[in-house]
C-alpha cells in the first residue's frame, strides 16, 4: 500500500503538469521534488479532495467486500458533482486518472453482479478522458453496467457515448457488408479487455435511452444525428412532443440536400408523420408534395373537417399547379379564382393602366442614331415581332393593353408565323381569365392559317392552369385542330393544350395526344410537340404510355431525323416525364441503351438530371464534369490508337525479318533464277490486290465519317444536357449552388462552343428571378461575346435572371445592349424578349423554382427547361418562337394576399425582410431580418419572407405565401 500511495501523487503531478504517467522506475530525487511542486500547486480544498479519493480507491483494492459499495457510491457522488459543467477537465478525473488502470484490473476480479454494474457505471465515465480511443472503454463499461441512470451523468458524457455507439455501429455493419459468412457477435463485451463485441441491437437499445435525453436538453439536433448513424430515424416520432417537433422537423429537412438517397427519403417522411401527428397539415402538405405522394396529400386532407383548412390547404396546392381532388376546394385547386385574386392586386398596386412596349424602351434616352426606330426602315416586321411579346409579358394577366387587343391591324404589322406569336401575346394578356376566349374568337375565322394558329396558342395561354374540372372550355375549342391537316393549326393546338393543362394529368389529353405522339410516319416536329404537350401534363409521373411513344419514336425514327432539332425536345420529354423521381428512372435508361445511336449517351444524361434535379446529389455533379471534359477523353483515344500502330508496327517488322529469314534459307537451297522469279511473282500477286483495297478503304472512310457527324452532333447534346444538368442538380442546395457558378465560370473559360453556349442559360437557370449583381454582372460580360450564340443567350439568361423583377440596374444594362446590337437583328431581338422578362407582369410576377418551403415547382422548372433547351440553337428559337411561350405556363405572381374565412380579401400590416435560416439555433429566433412593415396585400421577392406585425389574427398557414386566410383572434387586446 506504502508503494502504491508513494506513486499515486507523482502521477497527478504529471497529469496536471500535461506530461505523459512516468514508469514505475522513476528517480527518488525526481519523485521529491514532483510532489513538493504538486503540493505547493493544489490549494487546501483540492488537496483535501485529492486525499479523499485515494482513500475510496484503496478501499476498493482492499479485501475488506463491506467498503466497496459505500466506497463506489461515494466516489460516483464525487465524480458526478464535478461533470455537471464541463467548462475544463474536472478535478476528480484529473486525481483519478493514476488509478484507472488498477480500477480496471478490480473490476475484472470482482464477481458481485451489483458491484460489477455500479463500478461498470463509474468507468465508463471516467473512461471518456484516460481511454484510448479505440478501445472506446465508455461505451465497453456503459453495456457491462445495469444501472439505468446514463442522464445523470451530464451532456458532455452523453454526448460522448453518442459519438462513439455511431462508430461501433458503421464498423458492425462494414463488418457485416464484408463477410456476412462469419458467425453473428455475442450480445455484448463481457471484460474491459478484449474487443468490443457488440450486437446492433444492444447499440439500438441504449439509444433510444439516450434520445429523451438529448430531446429534454435541447439537443434536437444530437438526437436526430444519433438515429440516423443507427439507421432508426422511423423510432423517432415516439419521443417527440410539442415542445421538440418544430426544431426536430426544421433540422432533419435541413439535413436532406445532404444525404444520399434512400436517407432523405425516409428524413422527409419522418417529419412529415411527426407534423402530421401534431396537427401541422400546412408543413405536412409541403412535404407531402416533395415526395410526391398522393396518398399522403390525402392524409393530410382527411386529418381534419374544416373546410376553411382544407380551402388554406387547396391554395397551397393551386400554386404547384397540382393534379389532386378533392371535394369542396376543387375550384380553389383548380386556380379558378386567380385572375380575380391578381386583379385585385394589380388595383390595390396601382397597376391597372397599361403599358407599352415604349416604357420600358426608353428608345429617347438613347441618344445615338443607333436606338431611333420610329418612323425608320428599321421598325422591321422582327421588331413589331418582339414588341408583341415585349407586350404580352408586360401586361401578362391584366386583361386590358394599348397595342394589340384595340388593334385589329397590329398583326399584320408582322409577317408569317410572326403573326401566330403576335396574336398569342393576347392570351399572354388574358392569362388566368377565361374572358380572353372572347378576344381570341375573332382571330379563328381569318383565312390566314398562321393568324387562326395564333389564336389557337393564346387559348391555351389564357386557360393556362386554369381548370374547373366539369367544363374545360380549352380542350372544347382546340380538340379539332389537332388532326388539322394543315401542320401550323395542328402544331399550334397541340402547343396551346401542352400549356394549358400543364401538371393537370388529365386523361382526356392523354387520349388526344397519344395517338399522334406514337405514331412515327408524322413528321417528327408532330410527334415531338405532341410528346412535349403529354409530358407536361404528366409531369414526374413516370407514365407508362407516353414513354413508350417516346422511346417507340427515337427508335423507329432513321439517323438523318434525329438529326434535326426536333430530337432534343422528344428526349427533354422524356426527361419531364421523370423529373424528380430518382431511381424510377433505371428502367428507361435500360431501354434506352437498346437504341443503336449516339444519341444515347446524351438522352441517358438528360434523363438522369432530370430524375436527380435539387438533390444536390455530389457525385452525379463529378460525373457530369468528368462527361464536360471530353479532350482528356481524345487523347486518350489518341494514346491508344499510338499504342496499336507500335503493335502493329512491331509485328510488321516481326513478320518481314521472318521472311527475310525464309527466303535465305530457300536461296541456300535453291539457285539465284528461281529465287528471283518468286520475288516477281510475289510483286504481281501485291499489284492485283491494291485497287480492291483501294475502293474498300474508300468505302470504310464515308461510313466513318457518317459515323463522326452523328456521333459530334449526339456529343453536342450531351454537353449541353451536362451543362443544364450541373444547374439542376445543385439548385436545391445554397452551398452546391455556389460550387456550380465557379464551375460554370471555369467553363466558360475552357469549355469548347458548345459549352460556352449553355453556359450563360445555365447560370440563368440557377438563379431565376434572383437578380444578383455578381450574377448578372458575369453575364453582362459574355453578352458581348465573339460567338453571337453565346452572346445571345447571355443577354437571354440576364432576363431570365430578373424575370419579373423591374430590376433597374439590369434595365439599364439591356437598353444599353439594345442600343449595341440595334444593327444585328436577331440579338437585338433576344435583347427586347429579355427586357419584356424583366418588367415581366409590371414586375409583379416570379419564375422561382422553390417556395419558401423548399417545394420544388415541377411545373416551373420544366416550362423554363423547354425554353433553354431550344435556345441551345438559338436560329433554331428564333425561327420557331412561338415556343418562348411554354414560359407562360411556369409564371406565377409573387404576392401575400390575405383573405378571410368567407375568401375576401382583408388588409393587415406584415413585415417583409430577408429570411433567415434559424436551424438549430437556440431559443425563438426571429425568423427575418431587415424588415419593412406593408399592409397586404404585398409582393414578395427572392429569398424574402414575411410574419404577421402583431397577433390580431391567427394565420391558417404555417407560412405567409400566396393566397393566406386569416381568423380574428378571440385573445387579442388591443395595445394602448
Amino acid at each position: 500500500m506504502v508503494e502504491e500511495n508513494s506513486k499515486a501523487p507523482e502521477k497527478s503531478v504529471q497529469d496536471s503538469t500535461k506530461s505523459q504517467i512516468p514508469t514505475k522506475d522513476g528517480g527518488a530525487a525526481n519523485k521529491n521534488s514532483a510532489v513538493k511542486e504538486a503540493e505547493e500547486e493544489l490549494s487546501e480544498e483540492d488537496l483535501k479532495l485529492k486525499n479523499n479519493l485515494e482513500t475510496l480507491v484503496e478501499r476498493l483494492l482492499e479485501d475488506d467486500t463491506t467498503l466497496y459499495e459505500p466506497s463506489l457510491a461515494q466516489l460516483k457522488e464525487l465524480v458526478r458533482d464535478s461533470t455537471s459543467s464541463m467548462t475544463a477537465v474536472p478535478k476528480p478525473l484529473k486525481f483519478l486518472r493514476p488509478f484507472y488502470p488498477q480500477m480496471c484490473e478490480v473490476f475484472d476480479k470482482w464477481n458481485d453482479a451489483k458491484l460489477k454494474s455500479i463500478m461498470a457505471d463509474t468507468l465508463s465515465v471516467l473512461a471518456m478522458t484516460y481511454s484510448d480511443e479505440a478501445k472506446r472503454d465508455s461505451l465497453r463499461f456503459r453495456l457491462l453496467s445495469e444501472e439505468k441512470d446514463v442522464a445523470s451523468w451530464g451532456h458532455e458524457y452523453v454526448r460522448h457515448l453518442a459519438l462513439e455507439i455511431g462508430d461501433v455501429y458503421n464498423e458492425q455493419v462494414e463488418k457485416e457488408a464484408g463477410d456476412s459468412s462469419e458467425p453473428s457477435p455475442e450480445p455484448a463485451a463481457t471484460g474491459s479487455k478484449g474487443p468490443l463485441n457488440v450486437s446492433k441491437e444492444a447499440l439500438v437499445h441504449l439509444s433510444l435511452e439516450i434520445v429523451p435525453y438529448f430531446l429534454k436538453h435541447n439537443g434536437e439536433a444530437d438526437a436526430v444525428d444519433l438515429l440516423l448513424e443507427i439507421e432508426s430515424i422511423d423510432k423517432l416520432p415516439q419521443f417527440i412532443d410539442e415542445n421538440t417537433f418544430h426544431r426536430v422537423c426544421q433540422y432533419m429537412i435541413a439535413c436532406v440536400p445532404l444525404l444520399p438517397p434512400p436517407d432523405d427519403v425516409f428524413f422527409l417522411q419522418t417529419a412529415y408523420s411527426i407534423y402530421l401527428s401534431e396537427l401541422q397539415l400546412t408543413e405536412a402538405l409541403a412535404l407531402a408534395i416533395r415526395l410526391d405522394d398522393e396518398s399522403l396529400i390525402r392524409a393530410v386532407f382527411d386529418a381534419t373537417s374544416d373546410q376553411v383548412v382544407h380551402k388554406q390547404l387547396a391554395y397551397i396546392l393551386s400554386a404547384q399547379k397540382s393534379s389532386f381532388e378533392y371535394e369542396g376546394v376543387q375550384d380553389v385547386i383548380g386556380n379558378t379564382k386567380l385572375s380575380e385574386h391578381f386583379l385585385y392586386l394589380a388595383k390595390e398596386l396601382n397597376l391597372t393602366v397599361p403599358k407599352v412596349p415604349e416604357d420600358i424602351y426608353k428608345s429617347h434616352l438613347d441618344s445615338s442614331s443607333k436606338g431611333v426606330f420610329a418612323g425608320t426602315g428599321l421598325d422591321s416586321a422582327q421588331q413589331n415581332l418582339a414588341a408583341s411579346f415585349v407586350n404580352g409579358f408586360l401586361n401578362l394577366g391584366y386583361s386590358s393593353d394599348k397595342l394589340i387587343v384595340g388593334d385589329d391591324n397590329w398583326v399584320y404589322k408582322t409577317k408569317g408565323d410572326g403573326m401566330t406569336s403576335t396574336v398569342a401575346s393576347i392570351g399572354s394578356i388574358y392569362q388566368w381569365n377565361l374572358d380572353g376566349l372572347q378576344q381570341l374568337d375573332k382571330y379563328l375565322y381569318v383565312d390566314e392559317p398562321e393568324v387562326k394558329a395564333g389564336a389557337l396558342l393564346g387559348i391555351g395561354i389564357s386557360a393556362s392552369g386554369v381548370h374547373d374540372g366539369e367544363v374545360e372550355p380549352a380542350m372544347l375549342l382546340l380538340q379539332d385542330y389537332v388532326t388539322n391537316p394543315d401542320q401550323k393549326l395542328s402544331s399550334a393546338a397541340i402547343l396551346g393544350l401542352g400549356i394549358a393543362f400543364a401538371g393537370s394529368r388529365n386523361d382526356e389529353l392523354l387520349g388526344l395526344l397519344l395517338p399522334i405522339a406514337a405514331d412515327t410516319n408524322l413528321p417528327i416536329e408532330t410527334s415531338a410537340m405532341a410528346s412535349l404537350a403529354l409530358a407536361h401534363a404528366f409531369i414526374g409521373t413516370c407514365n407508362g404510355d407516353v414513354t413508350t411513344a417516346v422511346v417507340d419514336n427515337l427508335l423507329e425514327r432513321t439517323a438523318s431525323e434525329l438529326k434535326t432539332e426536333w430530337t432534343r425536345f422528344l428526349t427533354l420529354a422524356l426527361g419531364i416525364l421523370y423529373l424528380g423521381q430518382g431511381d424510377q428512372v433505371e428502367d428507361v435508361i435500360e431501354t434506352i441503351s437498346a437504341i443503336d445511336h449516339p444519341i444515347t449517351s446524351a438522352i441517358e444524361v438528360l434523363i438522369n438530371v432530370c430524375a436527380f434535379t435539387g438533390t444536390g446529389d455530389v457525385l452525379l455533379i463529378q460525373d457530369l464534369l468528368h462527361r464536360l471534359t471530353p479532350k482528356e477523353k481524345k487523347e486518350e483515344e489518341e494514346e491508344d490508337d499510338d499504342e496499336e500502330e507500335v503493335a502493329e508496327l512491331e509485328d510488321a517488322v516481326e513478320q518481314e525479318i521472318a521472311d527475310s529469314l525464309n527466303s535465305l534459307k530457300k536461296g541456300e537451297a535453291d539457285n539465284d533464277g528461281d529465287e528471283k522469279m518468286d520475288v516477281g511473282e510475289e510483286s504481281q500477286k501485291d499489284g492485283d490486290k491494291a485497287p480492291e483495297g483501294e475502293e474498300a478503304k474508300s468505302k470504310e472512310e464515308e461510313k466513318k465519317t457518317q459515323e463522326e457527324e452523328e456521333k459530334e452532333y449526339a456529343l453536342i447534346d450531351e454537353l449541353t444536357y451536362a451543362v443544364l444538368g450541373i444547374a439542376m442538380i445543385s439548385m436545391g442546395e445554397e452551398i452546391g449552388k455556389e460550387m456550380s457558378l465557379r464551375h460554370f465560370s471555369h467553363l466558360m473559360h475552357y469549355g469548347n462552343d458548345q459549352i460556352r453556349k449553355t453556359v450563360p442559360l445555365a447560370i440563368g437557370l440557377l438563379s431565376v428571378s434572383d437578380p444578383q449583381v455578381k450574377i448578372f454582372d458575369t453575364l453582362s460580360r459574355s453578352s458581348h461575346d465573339p460567338d453571337l450564340d453565346v452572346s445571345m443567350n447571355s443577354i437571354f439568361a440576364m432576363g431570365l435572371t430578373g424575370a419579373g423583377t423591374n430590376n433597374a440596374r439590369l434595365a439599364q444594362l439591356l437598353r444599353q445592349l439594345a442600343g449595341y446590337y440595334s444593327r444585328e437583328q436577331n440579338a437585338l431581338f433576344i435583347t427586347r424578349l429579355s427586357q419584356g422578362l424583366v418588367h415581366m407582369g409590371k414586375g409583379t410576377m416570379t419564375f422561382d423554382i422553390l417556395n419558401d418551403a423548399q417545394v420544388l415547382n415541377k411545373v416551373t422548372l420544366a416550362s423554363l427547361l423547354t425554353v433553354l433547351v431550344g435556345l441551345v440553337t438559338p436560329s433554331f428559337m428564333l425561327e420557331h418562337h412561338y415556343l418562348f411561350y411554354y414560359l407562360n405556363s411556369g409564371v406565377r405572381p409573387k404576392y401575400i394576399l390575405t383573405v378571410n374565412e368567407e375568401g375576401e380579401p382583408i388588409k393587415v400590416n406584415v413585415r417583409v425582410g430577408q429570411a433567415v435560416d434559424t436551424v438549430g439555433q437556440a431559443g425563438k429566433p426571429k425568423t427575418i431580418t431587415g424588415w419593412i412593415t406593408h399592409s397586404t396585400p404585398v409582393l414578395l421577392g427572392h429569398g424574402e419572407r414575411a410574419e404577421l406585425e402583431t397577433n390580431e389574427y391567427i394565420t391558417y398557414a404555417s407560412r405567409l405565401e400566396g393566397v393566406v386566410i386569416l381568423k380574428k383572434n378571440p385573445d387579442y387586446r388591443e395595445e394602448e
